[in-house]
């Protein structure tokens, strides 16, 4: 009787045996996923995202190897819950963990995958979270929980209490013992109701309308130009801009983007976050603290001064992850035929991963 007890207040997900955590390679995805494992279970639902979806993988591991959470009446598990409910922000609360080097500022998007200890986030994991919580400020961030039948509700404000300023993403995923062995087809639906853009061919690209007229910027590989990709996942963005001078056109994005100023130079083509919330589109120099957010591609300083319309005011431009003079916004197939196209406007026959429209729809493989 007390083990079924134990078993159902207390799920965790990960091997009795220690394994070694998987090393990310920084940037090979763009997506991360970092989990803990105690059971087995959680390790499962990784491997099953792994299949589906192009991922960085970090396992989180407790500095103390060995401990049983759920001996004695899950003591141990309840003594750390304990701790962390009653000061949640004294990092002392939290118990240790093995290091991770894990940069997760190389990454857009982060998947969180956790067990459920006693109805509340497990303690290895939230230890994990609120060293690098703050780190994930501006990413898309999503969560996968695992019990056995307990509710995750608080799991969910667990994550939202140590991941503050993240742009949490749909509802998270509750995996138990009831739905478990459809595991890959609630992965698979789940991924879809997000906005994840995971297509490698716009992750470093956006594109500027102007008069009808798009041109392509290749992104700086900072904070700023990825939060704007994630903004941009979420629908075009329409500014109104000015020309300021003979060298640039500029105005609010009407959002705040996290700045890495450094006094540069920016040159013609350049696309540069001032002060941390105004665009600054240059065909000319000028020398300032600065964020760079990319380069318009291919563009000659005479042709950026036609394209930037420099000297007038009032300029309705558009940032896009699509090209505004070729984007799709509606496809119908004939006779009911679903018919795929990438979001370049180029059909796909057997889409395998990425963002594809679909009846006029946007949806992930």
């Amino acid at each position: 009787m007390l083990l079924a007890v134990t078993v159902l207040l207390f799920t965790c997900c990960s091997d009795d045996t220690e394994t070694k955590a998987e090393t990310p390679v920084s940037r090979a995805g763009k997506t991360l996923v970092v989990y803990y494992s105690y059971t087995g279970d959680c390790r499962s639902i990784v491997n099953t995202l792994k299949d589906q979806l192009p991922v960085d993988v970090l396992e989180i591991q407790p500095a103390e190897k060995g401990l049983k959470y759920e001996a004695n009446n899950y003591a141990l598990g309840t003594q750390l819950l304990n701790a962390i409910k009653a000061n949640p922000d004294d990092a002392g609360s939290y118990p240790a963990i093995d290091p991770v080097d894990t940069d997760v500022s190389q990454y857009d998007h982060i998947i969180i995958v956790t067990p459920l200890w006693w109805s509340q986030m497990a303690a290895i994991m939230q230890t994990y979270l609120f060293n690098n919580g703050p780190r994930m400020a501006g990413k898309q961030v999503a969560m996968i929980v695992s019990s056995h039948s307990s509710g995750i509700s608080q799991v969910v404000a667990d994550g939202k209490r140590l991941v503050p300023d993240g742009r949490w993403m749909g509802d998270a995923l509750w995996i138990n013992n009831s739905n478990r062995s459809q595991t890959s087809k609630l992965v698979s639906d789940w991924l879809a109701t997000l906005s994840f853009n995971t297509s490698s061919t716009t992750m470093d690209k956006m594109y500027i309308t102007i008069g009808g007229t798009s041109q392509s910027v290749t992104l700086a590989d900072n904070a700023a130009a990825r939060e704007l990709l994630s903004k941009l996942q979420d629908g075009p963005i329409s500014l109104t801009l000015n020309s300021n001078g003979s060298f640039e056109i500029w105005g609010s994005l009407g959002f705040s983007l996290p700045t890495s100023d450094e006094y540069i130079t920016a040159k013609p083509g350049d696309v540069i976050l001032y002060s941390g919330s105004n665009i600054c589109l240059f065909c000319g120099s000028n020398s300032y603290s600065y964020t760079r957010l990319g380069t318009l591609d291919g563009l000659s300083e005479s042709q950026l001064r036609t394209f930037l319309k420099i000297g007038q005011n009032n300029i309705a431009v558009t940032l896009s992850l699509t090209n505004g003079a070729t984007a799709i916004n509606h496809v119908k197939g004939n006779d009911g035929e679903s018919v795929c196209y990438a979001l370049n406007g180029q059909r796909v026959e057997s889409p395998v991963k990425g963002v594809f429209i679909k009846n006029g729809k946007k949806y992930i493989k």
